[in-house]
């Protein structure tokens, strides 16, 4: 293949991979061009590229899944190449097929890889054909898998045959749960992936899944690039993932690689791409699916090896030779992606778009983090929750989970609920730490998990809080714009009465626990200085002296203890303190919230009354208006960032009232139905 020459890429995507994919083109001097939404215009990856095209407004569809609107784009700039990212039409062959068509070099397979491996039925058996091993499976209707239901070998994995990111996978027990998880898994992949197939394949218990990162160019070379564990999940979507595994051997991870290799080689792929395999408990490995694109988790690769992936794939599309023998591709360390996703861990994970007000990342030797956010912003309810990727690379998997936990607490993301304290639960968590995991493990330990992160906010003395938010109160309030450096000396309101009143709220923003109770805290203030403050709050002296000032983060000395600390604003006039990774709302209560609705508006609403759980839309209502039901039914069905939500009734009642139908937009908290015992 002869090389070709690339002067300009558009990037087909949008968030934290469109500007990774931009940072890569600034180094290779190759103009980028970055396409969005309406929604998105004023994104970090448009501020970053050479040239933004819009692409209107509407539905995905509409927008960065519209293969023609794209390709006009894309020509109408005088680009040389398109570069998918991930998701979106990252794994579309018809895209593939129509920049080819347009002399446009897609950053990516050919479209026959994408279709075969695409296709898991297909590629489920090009597995089998070419003796990769492979669990038991059956493909068929819904009404064929069903006819076979008494013989099945449960407990089966429903999965969606054009499916991926765990969308339209179902666990069946028993035969009992066949029918319903049959129909819901069909009915999720037509509409998250425009086909219904569905196949059902023999479930592994205690698993884990480990993935192989691969290139190949259009010589024939194939490397790989070692592999990945990614079997911390929840709802089949990775949360953690690591390399190198910490449970493979070295005989077996040169077996799984050389498989990935294999089977690349058998099919003439190239470019970048993931073989994905499930490993049972005597560590025997089988093929799950294959990943035809860069993965959300490969900057996990590319600190241990060093290498750029996004550059080799767009050297590799040039038509050149890769960079790289497999002879000289060299692992360093150990290095953990967390995924930060604006979610509720405490709610089921249900996405939680919103505002972020205030966004500050971590800067410490070892962590990077790939991101889309560089000042306030919002998390649209449009795409996926993810806000970013942190990593951190050590020496070791000891010295890589101690760089995790320091970048985790001094990650400040404000806005309403973000998996930030879960991910350190997770990460501080014994059978973690000990490599006692499997793709359940999120499942297992989840009551643990949130126990966890409830004891860590329970375990932070409120009055450390209160000391650290005075300190910064008094200095911005009395100090930092006076030339005087003792606010004794000011006459007023302070010379008289040194007695403050501070309140730590259950507000639902920056992850306070909604089921706790107000507190506050009668404080004396002993002295204050320009970087010091004494004061005694239940009888205890507390000392806050500023040690260092620098990147947003302040190192104070509280009684005798270095500490970390962050303070901001909130939209309301109270306080957001980030102290040892969690944040807590504090107010004055002796001055007065000029924003604050001291009227009680608040009204009760009975159990029978059923309101949505997140923003989204409503794909399904099961009920209508005289209906009976029993508890556990199924009343209607929520959908928002790709994830379905059964609404149960949590009695037997009569319905009342219906207030939604299919297809209308919800927000949080909306009245959906009213049940009447």
């Amino acid at each position: 293949m002869p090389s070709k020459k690339i002067h300009k890429i558009l990037v087909a995507n949008r968030g934290e991979i469109a500007v990774r994919i931009i940072g890569t083109l600034r180094k290779l001097s190759i103009s980028s061009v970055a396409i969005y939404a309406d929604n998105d215009a004023d994104s970090m990856h448009c501020r970053l590229a050479d040239e933004a095209r819009p692409l209107g407004s509407g539905s995905l569809k509409d927008t960065y899944l519209n293969i023609q609107k794209i390709i006009d784009l894309a020509l109408d700039a005088g680009a040389d190449a398109i570069h998918p990212g991930y998701g979106f039409l990252s794994e579309n062959a018809d895209f593939a097929e129509a920049c080819k068509a347009n002399n446009l070099i897609f950053i990516g397979p050919d479209a026959e890889s994408m279709r075969l491996m695409g296709d898991k039925i297909r590629a489920r058996q090009f597995a089998i054909e070419n003796d990769i091993p492979v669990v038991w499976g059956l493909v068929g209707s819904v009404a064929e898998i069903e006819a076979q239901a008494s013989t099945l070998p449960y407990p089966l994995l429903i999965k969606a045959s054009a499916g991926g990111g765990g969308k339209g996978m179902h666990i069946v027990e028993d035969a009992t749960q066949l029918h319903s998880s049959l129909e819901q898994a069909s009915r999720e992949a037509e509409r998250y992936f425009g086909n219904g197939q569905i196949f059902v394949e023999q479930y592994i218990r205690n698993p884990r899944h480990i993935e192989v990162q691969i290139l190949a160019d259009h010589h024939g070379n194939v490397v790989h690039l070692y592999e990945r564990e990614c079997s911390v999940q929840r709802r089949y979507q990775k949360v953690i993932e690591e390399s190198p595994s910490p449970t493979l051997t070295e005989e077996r991870r040169q077996a799984i690689c050389e498989t990935a290799v294999n089977l690349c080689k058998k099919m003439k792929y190239n470019n970048a791409g993931t073989v994905e395999f499930i490993v049972d408990e005597a560590h025997n490995f089988y093929f799950l699916e294959m990943n035809t694109r860069i993965q959300v988790e490969h900057p996990v690769t590319e600190q241990r090896t060093g290498i750029d992936i996004v550059e080799e794939q767009i050297r590799i599309a040039r038509g050149k030779v890769m960079g790289y023998t497999q002879d000289s591709i060299v692992a360093n360390g150990h290095a953990i992606e967390c995924r930060i996703y604006a979610e509720d861990p405490e709610n089921n994970f249900m996405p939680a778009p919103s505002d972020i007000t205030l966004y500050h990342e971590p800067r410490m030797r070892g962590v990077r983090i790939d991101s889309s956010i560089d000042k306030p912003t919002t998390i649209s309810d449009s795409y996926d929750p993810m806000i970013s990727k942190l990593i951190c690379h050590g020496k070791n998997r000891e010295t890589a989970i101690e760089i995790t936990k320091n970048a985790l607490q001094n990650y400040i993301v404000q806005t309403r609920k973000t998996n930030i304290p879960y991910l350190q639960s997770i990460i501080d968590n014994r059978d973690f730490v000990e490599n006692k995991i499997d793709t359940s493990y999120c499942e297992k330990h989840q009551d643990e998990l949130i126990d966890s992160m409830i004891r860590m906010r329970d375990e932070i003395k409120k009055e450390d809080v209160v000391a650290l938010f005075l300190f910064y109160d008094f200095n911005k309030r009395y100090l930092e714009y006076k030339a005087i450096d003792n606010v004794w000396e000011e006459v007023g309101y302070w010379r008289y009465n040194m007695n403050v009143d501070v309140e730590i709220g259950r507000d639902a923003a920056c992850h306070v626990r909604t089921d706790a109770a107000n507190v506050v805290f009668h404080v004396q203030i002993e002295r204050i200085r320009r970087k010091s403050l004494n004061c005694t709050i239940n009888g205890q002296t507390y000392e806050v002296m500023l040690s260092q000032n620098g990147g947003g983060i302040n190192k104070v000395i509280i009684n005798g203890m270095s500490e970390s600390v962050f303070v901001s604003e909130t939209s309301d006039n109270n306080y957001c303190v980030h102290f040892r990774g969690l944040d807590f709302i504090c107010r004055r209560n002796d001055e007065l919230n000029y924003t604050k609705d001291y009227s009680n508006n608040e009204t009760k609403v009975n159990d029978l009354t059923y309101r949505s759980p997140m923003p989204g839309k409503i794909v399904k209502v099961n009920v209508d208006e005289g209906d009976y039901v029993k508890e556990g039914d199924v009343l209607c069905v929520v959908e928002a960032m790709k994830m379905e939500n059964n609404v149960k009734a949590m009695t037997s009642g009569k319905v009342v009232r219906v207030f939604v139908k299919e297809n209308d937009k919800v927000d949080v908290k909306t009245i959906l139905i009213e049940l009447a015992l």
